[in-house]
């Protein structure tokens, strides 16, 4: 009789293909969840006696902040795939194969601008950071430099923009007598076909005149 065999090459009643579990593994979480439960109902008791509201959920140990809020040195780059055909890697997973916005520092994935947005910006991003949600204060010489920054930039603005005006105007002022050049080409060339026209006339009634002076009717046959 055959061997039954099942679909990974093996015998039916073999199923080492399977995932194990390690159950100690899996003991020791449920024994830590255990003790954290047991942990937040106290602390919850010690709040509500100090009149305090309860702590829902397990708080997650965020990192001390150690310096304020810093700038973004690169672009966000939020349109970067619009418009695009994107393979999804890891479907109905977590991580940064998932379409939308993945935060690499939170391993969170975010759906739209706005959520992505707010996150980043929010506190538990910015203490995954070791940042304080407080925006360092500018000195005055540092004010006095992004004004004259500014006012650089502003400059050079408006300088490549008189130089593109000045060129337009240039290329229309170029364009209008290219145009005046042709119409006026084409008025000569008008007047000299109906100067020739006229010539050519003038010339056929002299001819015909000197004929009928000369007593050249025309030559006619004498058959009858």
């Amino acid at each position: 009789m055959a061997d039954k065999s099942g679909a990974y090459a093996a015998k039916a009643g073999d199923t080492d293909f399977r995932k194990k579990w390690d159950k100690q593994e899996y003991t020791e979480r449920a024994k830590k969840k255990d003790e954290e439960e047991r942990e937040r109902m106290k602390e919850n008791e010690e709040r509500m006696k100090q009149g305090k509201a309860p702590r829902r959920g397990r708080k997650e140990e965020l990192p001390k902040p150690t310096e304020l809020m810093k700038r973004r040195e690169h672009s966000l780059d939020l349109d970067k795939n619009l418009g695009k055909t994107m393979v999804v890697q890891n479907p109905g997973g977590r991580g940064p194969g998932q379409p939308g916005f993945h935060c690499d520092a939170c391993n969170r994935t975010y759906k739209d601008t706005t959520g992505y947005l707010d996150h980043i910006n929010g506190r538990a991003h910015l203490r995954k950071l070791g940042q304080t949600t407080r925006v360092e204060r500018s000195t005055l010489a540092q004010v006095r430099a992004r004004i004259a920054y500014l006012r650089e930039r502003t400059k050079e603005a408006s300088t490549a923009k008189s130089f593109d005006f000045d060129k337009r105007l240039a290329e229309v002022k170029a364009k209008e007598a290219a145009l005046r050049e042709e119409k006026k080409a084409q008025k000569q060339a008008q007047k000299e076909q109906a100067r020739i026209a006229l010539a050519r006339e003038n010339t056929m009634e002299v001819d015909a005149e000197m004929t009928a002076l000369m007593g050249f009717a025309g030559f006619g046959s004498t058959k009858k």
